[in-house]
């Protein structure tokens, strides 16, 4: 194979794996650090904050590739995603397979470096990883299983720093899903139309002419779960410094989203990017003002 053809294929598979569109890493690195920045008290061992950003990047990278396996008919009829290296044919689904247990394995073989407790739970992470794709063909809030898919790190962060999982574990876990049912039901606004017409679910569809209220309404309960889990952790006023302006955030997002215009709505979900950011830093201000 010639040099040409090696980088075309790279290029490809890089595609597949959304490199160039990190969007997604972000999202679920930072509940990821936020996690992991609570267990260790604002300072994480240094090896497994190393193997949880890197487990990121290639649990996030296989997500995309099985991702793409399962949607790539219905991507075909979608004006957003036909032009997936998938779906228009460029790769085989048998590479996106290949890549999806690549990644997959790199990412286990990092965690195989951690406690027996981080290790088991992983198998749960890599299961809601491979099944998320599948689920917009059963019910409509599939954004509920993208939640605990991208939140599962949270767990197995306090495990790996702390063997337990206290009671902050799972309120933050919980207060993933709730964040990410919001960003992402944003995001399936902007495909509603294509959704609707190839038949597949999203919360969406199913919120109908709700859906800017319910997602108020999840950004409402998103930020009130944090601050419970600040007021049980006896966080200082930086945290909740931090809350208010990720609050402004979220209101922001609702204007976006006030027109339902598609380009907007998929704007609005980019931009909880820094809603995570700010958050992160409520946490780490916190512990360094201390």
């Amino acid at each position: 194979m010639s040099a040409l053809l090696i980088r075309q294929r790279i290029k490809l598979y890089s595609e597949l794996i959304r490199f160039e569109k990190p969007i997604g890493t972000y999202l679920l690195l930072w509940p990821t650090l936020w996690a992991l920045a609570i267990a260790a008290e604002g300072s994480p061992d240094r090896w497994i904050l190393l193997v949880f950003v890197a487990g990121v990047f290639l649990m996030r990278s296989a997500g995309c590739a099985i991702n793409d396996y399962a949607d790539r008919e219905i991507d075909l009829h979608i004006a957003r995603t036909r032009d997936r290296p998938l779906t228009s044919g460029k790769i085989e689904p048998k590479e996106a397979l290949l890549v999806f247990a690549l990644f997959s394995l790199l990412s286990f073989a990092l965690v195989l470096t951690l406690n027996r407790f981080t290790i088991l739970l992983s198998v749960v992470g890599v299961l809601l990883a491979a099944s998320y794709p599948f689920m917009k063909r059963f019910h409509y809030l599939p954004q509920v299983h993208l939640g605990a898919a991208f939140g599962w790190a949270i767990p197995m962060a306090f495990a790996a720093q702390t063997g337990t999982l206290p009671k902050q574990a799972w309120l933050l876990f919980v207060a993933n899903i709730i964040w990410a049912v919001a960003y992402d039901t944003m995001y399936s606004m902007a495909d509603r139309e294509d959704d609707l017409r190839v038949g597949v679910k999203s919360s969406a569809i199913l919120f109908g002419e709700y859906d800017r209220a319910v997602v108020g309404l999840l950004q409402f309960l998103f930020i009130l779960t944090l601050l419970l889990i600040g007021r049980d952790l006896g966080f200082s006023s930086f945290y909740y410094y931090a809350l208010f302006v990720a609050s402004l955030f979220l209101i922001y997002e609702q204007i976006m989203i006030n027109k339902r215009e598609p380009g907007k709505c998929f704007e609005a979900f980019l931009h909880n990017h820094w809603v995570g950011a700010i958050v992160f830093a409520g946490i780490m201000g916190h512990y360094y003002s201390v």
